[in-house]
């Protein structure tokens, strides 16, 4: 997978949609900042979600992308490792780790970030196969295919543009944009807009990402 899928119990979603706050972020507004507090534990309801990390070079590699049903924020640690922005309107519902503490118990609480831990992990380790082990042409297919089978639509509305593609795929923007030319060239997506697509050839897409 190319971003991120949710493997929280059931439980712990109704947890957090029992306790959670409705929040609205506007498209690009700041959710959280990169080494604040990691006081509180977020869920999705619509919209999408960036992570992403400045680095000292001026770099800024994105860990993730979050969708409805996500949960995300949660840290071993105190602080966040890195910043949430919204890419697109966003509802997102907010708890905090005491009230989710006092409504679960200690064992709730701690099964729910063992979980997310997990997620993460796994997430990451993906993220870095694709990193080191694919082609460029194979990070972009590898990618739309994610998006493609998470959203479960004929047509893919993407909430990132393509630089946000560079930097999670570790590509420039021009590469990008030369690898989804190639893919619509030889008949394996359409892009009906800069923001739309629709998979045309769903096995070629399937073994371009798994090469």
């Amino acid at each position: 997978m190319t971003c991120s899928e949710t493997i929280l119990r059931d439980d712990h979603h109704d947890l957090i949609s029992r306790i959670g706050v409705p929040m609205s972020f506007a498209k690009d507004e700041e959710i959280y900042g990169q080494g604040e507090r990691a006081d509180l534990v977020y869920r999705m309801i619509s919209g999408t979600v960036r992570t992403s990390r400045f680095m000292a070079d001026g770099r800024r590699p994105i860990g993730d992308f979050y969708y409805p049903g996500d949960v995300f924020g949660l840290e071993t640690r105190g602080s966040h490792s890195m910043g949430a922005e919204a890419l697109s309107d966003c509802v997102i519902l907010a708890a905090s780790r005491q009230a989710l503490l006092a409504a679960g118990g200690e064992d709730e609480l701690k099964g729910l970030m063992w979980e997310a831990t997990v997620r993460d992990l796994e997430s990451a380790r993906e993220h870095l196969t694709l990193l080191v082990r694919k082609s460029a042409s194979e990070r972009v297919a590898s990618f739309l295919l994610g998006l493609a089978q998470r959203r479960g639509e004929a047509a893919v509305e993407l909430a990132m543009g393509r630089q946000d593609m560079a930097d999670y795929l570790g590509l420039t923007i021009e590469t990008v944009s030369r690898m989804i030319t190639q893919l619509q060239s030889s008949g394996v997506v359409e892009f009906e807009s800069c923001r739309r697509f629709k998979v045309r050839d769903r096995e070629a897409l399937e073994d371009l990402a798994a090469a």
